[in-house]
């Protein structure tokens, strides 16, 4: 496994990492056994990034709790990013948000319990709050950091300015960001401003939520509790235009002898060093798939052949914009 560095303080990891978020919620019923196993797995094929949030266990603990658990046999081995800011105590755990400084020391004591160990190693603001200055949220990470408790500090789902003024008070290692050959938004102003703050970025749903894995079906299709029933990229016209897209794709990587799911993480990995994607997976097969990405060549007339058949990424929106409008960009 190929390794990166993720921003200027320097955090080394393994170039594909592993989102653990579907094994406990969004994609329908689990089983932790095969989500132990699978991470198991991952860390054998030399996959050392496992990322969780306090979200993804809606307000019980158990993805952490679950990540925790495989890697407890290995933990100086690997690297565990999670996240706090959404408001677990509320009725609906997670349909609001809170980043106030106590919320956040006491996100970090419950992760750093469930997680099974002394630090984490990257804390992400998962969405910013509207109540709390960007520059209180870093102080707060910033003063884990010096108490050990944090390594990295992390953000997500936030727009330049606040990347900005976020920096400015403690150095941001990573933005974790949905970017995909379905989802660009992220290269016209984030990117940009990430390499000039010498600033990580880790892509989620690099795989367009399984769409660029080769096998999908309409919304309708799914079961209940899986976030796609509602997702506007598998809805009517967008899903007859995305599915075409995602054949022309198909056809490309068969005809370098991979799949639709390499040729799509490999597309990431090409965008430069400082790009690390996190496939979600709860197959250990599925994982495998996703690995060998790593080794996958683009030449420049692959690369020109992707951007030619999704100049400007997929149809649909990527989430409601009840929750776009939470993405803050200043």
């Amino acid at each position: 496994m190929q390794h990166r560095t993720l921003g200027q303080p320097g955090l080394r990891v393994s170039a594909l990492g592993l989102g653990v978020m579907g094994m406990t919620m969004a994609y329908g019923p689990s089983n932790d056994e095969d989500g132990i196993s699978t991470i198991r797995r991952a860390h054998e094929l030399g996959v050392d990034f496992f990322d969780t949030a306090e979200l993804y266990g809606q307000g019980t603990g158990s993805n952490e709790t679950l990540l925790g658990s495989a890697v407890k046999d290995f933990r100086d081995e690997v690297v565990l990013a999670t996240k706090f800011g959404f408001d677990m105590a509320d009725k609906t755990p997670g349909s609001g948000v809170n980043s106030r400084p106590d919320n956040i020391r006491k996100v970090a004591e419950n992760s750093l319990r469930y997680l099974q160990t002394d630090r984490i190693d990257l804390f992400y603001q998962h969405i910013s709050d509207p109540d709390v200055p960007a520059e209180e949220v870093a102080g707060t990470v910033g003063d884990l950091i010096a108490e050990g408790k944090v390594q990295h500090f992390g953000l997500s789902n936030v727009g330049p300015r606040y990347i900005r003024r976020a920096h400015a008070v403690t150095p941001v290692t990573a933005l974790q960001y949905e970017y995909s050959v379905f989802e660009r938004e992220a290269e016209d102003e984030i990117l940009p401003v990430l390499r000039e703050l010498g600033i990580g970025l880790v892509p989620y749903s690099p795989l367009g939520r399984g769409f660029l894995s080769g096998v999908v079906k309409p919304a309708d299709e799914y079961p209940e509790g899986d976030m796609r029933r509602w997702d506007e990229r598998w809805q009517g016209e967008n899903y007859a235009y995305n599915l075409n897209a995602a054949e022309q794709l198909r056809k490309l990587a068969a005809a370098k002898g991979i799949t639709p799911a390499q040729l799509a993480l490999a597309w990431l990995l090409a965008q430069g060093e400082d790009v690390i994607p996190i496939p979600g997976t709860r197959s250990a097969t599925r994982l495998e798939e996703n690995v060998g990405a790593a080794d996958a060549e683009l030449t420049e007339a692959d690369l020109a052949r992707i951007r030619e058949v999704l100049p400007q990424g997929s149809a649909g929106s990527r989430y409601p914009a009840s929750i776009m409008a939470g993405f803050r960009t200043d």
